[in-house]
């Protein structure tokens, strides 16, 4: 087992938590020709905050459950960045949870 899942599982549950606290997370699933976007982070289709909650933590807690290979690379942070800008307040929680996620991808197994 890779010895970085509990920290990886214990950072998807942050994030999802500051999704709920800051009132960015949707109790509706979008439809599913929304969620089969090919765009990076669905960005024809979703907003971000829909692109984590129904794409990206999903997936992670799958590969996490079946103890599939994680991904070597991630860049979720810089891409928060880019949506929400430098100065967005409310979005500052959510960009540091963001980039805590990418540094423990990207560390060693």
């Amino acid at each position: 087992m890779d010895t970085r899942v509990p920290a990886i599982a214990q950072q998807l549950l942050l994030i999802e938590r500051e999704l709920r606290l800051q009132g960015w997370w949707d109790e509706q699933q979008p439809s599913d020709q929304a969620l089969a976007s090919q765009q990076p982070f669905c960005v024809d289709t979703l907003s971000f905050e829909q692109w984590l909650q129904w794409i990206f933590l999903p997936r992670m807690k799958d590969l996490l459950e079946n103890d599939a290979a994680l991904p070597e690379a991630c860049g979720i942070q810089p891409m928060a960045e880019q949506v929400y800008g430098a100065g967005n307040e409310q979005a500052q929680g959510l960009i540091r949870l963001l980039g805590e996620f990418d540094r423990l991808i990207c560390s060693a197994a």
